[in-house]
């Protein structure tokens, strides 16, 4: 069961309430981000053990969900006549996602050191 539950999701978007078809899509997909929390990092020692507040995890995972429930069909921008409304790019994926700096948050870091080596062309 996901830390962040249906209703930190709706209290995040500013809906009193939401029908039950939402509701269950919200629940599904607060699992399907706690999973992919799992696969990076074990939510329940990083817990336990204070690298992270469950806090944070409510939010990262309300967060993450609100961002597909918000536009489900990742539009950019949508035009009416002379009425044009534009949502941000990063907003926009219209698919589960974790933002690097939500990333950050949980302890998984995305730089780290690499060598470029260079491959000299030999004249002929």
């Amino acid at each position: 069961m996901a830390y962040a539950s249906a209703s930190d999701v709706v209290v995040r978007w500013g809906k009193s309430e939401v029908d039950d078809e939402l509701q269950a899509q919200i629940n599904v997909r607060l699992e399907d981000v706690e999973r992919m929390i799992g696969r990076r990092v074990d939510i329940d020692a990083g817990i336990t053990l204070g690298t992270f507040l469950e806090e944070d995890v409510i939010q990262i995972e309300a967060d993450a969900v609100l961002r597909l429930v918000r536009n489900p069909d990742g539009y950019l921008s949508e035009t009416d006549g002379e009425y044009t409304y534009m949502l941000r790019q990063d907003l926009a994926s219209g698919k589960l996602e974790i933002l690097p700096e939500e990333w950050e948050i949980l302890g998984v870091s995305f730089d780290g050191m690499f060598i470029i080596t260079p491959n000299p062309v030999m004249p002929t």
